[in-house]
């Protein structure tokens, strides 16, 4: 898990109906109770997104991309995904848990639930390794997590949904002393399945009773389902992370027997490998043994020169080639051995640097046809359990992507040709922000083609309550999508991204790299690193680029940013930035996306989708081509978006959404400072009340304009999309006006 650390900013806070910030009182009108009854799935709701989604996912054949690296249909036709990464059902027996549910999570109601909403894909992120009990053995597969898997897949399937299979991470893996892997039963399992033959043969035999047995809840293996869009080889694991240093004893030698076996290709004899090296040594060399030993990878991430740097290159070189010929070995047997049609993808990480080493992470990947990557949103939060529980006393700071959207997720360097996918994300809680989220990706996914972002993560089948992390300790959970700030704007999002919408930008960056470049660790001329810095970095850029110097990660705002590698670095361009890029605003290739950071807010402005996010204190008045949004709430989004295909000017059914603040019941959080490491500190906040079930959401303050004559009604809906009442509408030149709701989400004007 990735999350992102930037600077503060205070957020409202909610303590029962009022709306409090500790050292001062909300003057706004308070908040409602988010409490909605089970979705019946009425035939008569207005607001149902199921349509969008095949009968059956698959009917058409296995998911495909094509040559501009985007997602298709079986039967070649566009396919967008809107995308959740969900453990419902995972737990048989189901266990009742103090401070938890007190219901089982029903895993057919949560497809329906999903598909209601947008939802057309789902990930799997499991553990299909064996426990290390007496008794078993390494090859055996966990009988009840491959059932959880075929359970899901076929409950989802039935709503037109896909699956994404995630069915290996290092981190939980355990060793039995009778299987026997060198380095013993306490060792981490991080790096090793791209070398260890024993964990290799293992994971081989997992794949084979997962995918190769006849799933009993649809009649077929899951090799042979279309409904599984995307195989993932495994979950946050690479050389070029840090934990590669942790790789020691036993594990380690053998890493370095094979380093030892490739420099002898390579140079004839590891004599010529010292020479070329200027002599360079590491302290568990063993040439006679042909073992070779690593510099640890802090070194691999700095400006190195003479036979230092020539060594690192071959370092870099052997990992990456390493993990890419273990990536194509796995292709291999799922093709060849187990008749798996799907896609596949390497893995999800991210490395030690990524201006030094990502685009040789990247490359690895490319031995399969789908890239993907882990990436959080969230600022700071301190606590004893800040891994997973917020409780009082912790610390945090509640930040925006408006005032820095270059730490947006899908700020995504793309290999060309190639689908991408972000597998896990979420603007994480106790953020304050979150209900910027949804339309923030919707919108830049459909500006620069990133495949699919999976919100992370639900164990329950409608929404998530505030409720506590684990089900024993009082606490809240910060690791969930389920909140009305992000599930409950999904709507208007993925109805906009999936119907294409926001237009697909042309390239901002097209960068072209050698593979001699990715060795020696030569600069990229843009990186997905926040800190990315081009002026300090541009100075060590391969000499042979297009582009000699760097270029600012605003670029991922303007469009596209993609990469080829084994590529001429002569033939690299970029746009130039100071077109789109000015005063503190960025501006889309396309001329639809508004970022500005100096007013905080985004605005989408298409023909059938038209919003904004914004901190509505700075800039209380949105007008664009056919929607005016007037606000006087602090902060959230609203939308406006076309449910018949029709532009917003002539459309006959218009879903209008808007999402603001929400805090548990009672929850309470006042200013504090906060300490960072090596002294600095920044001015946070500290939780004095995490609260209670349900959510309140700040009432939502805002007039509506849509100039369309043809509209004649407006209607307010509950959350599960069923007629609530109407508002009434004044006319206005050219079309209505009307007041959105203090206590709903979503209103839908008809013709």
């Amino acid at each position: 898990m990735q999350v992102v650390a930037m600077k503060s900013l205070q957020s409202l806070t909610f303590a029962s109906v009022a709306c409090v910030a500790c050292s001062q009182t909300n003057s706004g009108p308070g908040s409602w109770a988010f409490n909605p009854k089970p979705d019946e799935f009425s035939p008569t709701a207005m607001l149902d997104l199921r349509s969008l989604n095949e009968k059956i996912a698959g009917e058409s054949g296995f998911v495909k991309s094509d040559t501009k690296g985007d997602f298709t249909y079986g039967n070649g036709k566009p396919l967008r995904f809107w995308a959740v990464n969900t453990g419902v059902g995972s737990e048989k027996p189901w266990t009742k848990r103090p401070l938890g549910r007190q219901t089982e999570p029903d895993l057919v109601r949560h497809a329906r639930f999903l598909a209601k909403r947008g939802v057309n894909i789902i990930r799997l992120h499991t553990q299909i390794s064996p426990d290390p009990r007496p008794g078993s053995k390494i090859t055996d597969i966990n009988p009840g997590v491959r059932d959880h898997i075929w359970r899901t897949v076929a409950a989802m399937k039935k709503e037109g949904i896909y699956s994404c299979i995630s069915p290996y991470w290092g981190v939980p893996m355990k060793f039995a002393g009778a299987w026997n892997v060198p380095g013993g039963t306490d060792q981490s399992a991080l790096g090793l399945l791209f070398f260890d033959p024993t964990l290799q043969a293992a994971y081989k035999s997992w794949l084979k009773a997962l995918y190769s047995e006849k799933n009993p809840y649809t009649g077929i293996p899951l090799s042979q389902d279309p409904s599984i869009a995307v195989i993932q080889i495994q979950n946050e694991d690479s050389l070029f992370f840090w934990t590669v240093n942790n790789i020691k004893g036993a594990q380690r030698r053998n890493l370095g027997k094979l380093y030892g076996d490739w420099l002898k290709k390579k140079y004839g004899t590891l004599n010529s490998a010292s020479q070329a090296w200027q002599g360079n040594k590491v302290q568990g060399d063993d040439p006679a043994a042909g073992v070779m030993d690593f510099h640890n990878i802090w070194e691999m991430t700095q400006a190195r020169d003479g036979g230092m740097a020539k060594r690192l290159a071959d370092q870099t070189e052997f990992w990456a080639r390493t993990m890419y010929d273990f990536n194509k070995s796995i292709a291999e047997y799922l093709r060849k051995d187990l008749g798996c049609k799907q896609l596949i993808n390497a893995g999800n990480w991210k490395t030690a640097s990524a201006v030094r080493l990502g685009d040789q992470e990247r490359w690895s990947y490319t031995a399969n046809e789908v890239d993907a990557v882990n990436h959080y949103f969230g600022g700071i939060h301190q606590g004893p359990n800040n891994g997973w529980a917020i409780v009082n006393g912790d610390k945090f700071t509640s930040i925006s992507a408006l005032l820095d959207p270059k730490a947006l997720p899908i700020n995504l360097k793309q290999t060309a040709g190639r689908p991408i996918m972000v597998t896990e994300s979420s603007w994480v809680f106790p953020n304050g922000y979150a209900s910027e989220a949804p339309m923030l990706i919707a919108a830049y996914q459909g500006l620069t083609g990133v495949d699919a972002y999976f919100w992370f993560a639900t164990g329950d089948d409608e929404w998530t309550p505030p409720q506590s992390a684990n089900g024993y300790m009082p606490s809240q959970g910060k690791w969930l999508f389920g909140n009305p700030d992000m599930l409950g704007t999904f709507p208007a999002a993925a109805l906009m991204y999936r119907m294409g919408y926001v237009k697909r930008g042309a390239p901002a960056v097209s960068e072209n790299r050698s593979l001699s470049d990715l060795w020696t660790r030569k600069t990229p001329i843009i990186a997905e690193e926040a800190s990315f810095d081009p002026n300090r970095d541009s100075g060590d850029i391969a000499p042979a680029s297009g582009v000699k110097t760097g270029v600012s990660p605003l670029a991922f705002l303007v469009g596209p940013v993609e990469v080829k590698f084994d590529a001429d670095p002569a033939l690299t361009k970029a746009v130039p930035m100071n077109t789109y890029a000015s005063n503190g605003e960025v501006r889309s290739i396309t001329g639809e996306l508004v970022s500005n950071t100096d007013k905080g807010f985004v605005t989408v402005n298409t023909p059938c989708a038209q919003g904004v996010a914004a901190f509505f204190t700075r800039k209380p008045t949105h007008v664009l081509a056919d929607v005016t949004f007037s606000a006087r709430h602090n902060f959230g989004s609203a939308m406006a978006v076309s449910m018949d295909g029709l532009p917003l000017k002539t459309s006959k059914k218009i879903l209008v959404q808007v999402g603001t603040e929400s805090r548990p019941t009672d929850w309470v959080e006042k200013p504090a400072t906060i300490t960072l490491d090596g002294g600095k500190s920044v001015q946070g906040l500290e939780v004095a009340n995490y609260g209670k079930a349900p959510w309140r959401i700040l009432s939502p303050q805002v007039d509506v304009i849509v100039k369309n004559s043809g509209l004649r009604k407006a209607t307010v809906l509950d959350m599960n999309g069923n007629v609530v009442n109407t508002v009434g509408m004044t006319k206005v030149d050219g079309g209505f006006r009307f007041k959105f709701p203090e206590n709903s989400m979503y209103v839908v004007l008809e013709g």
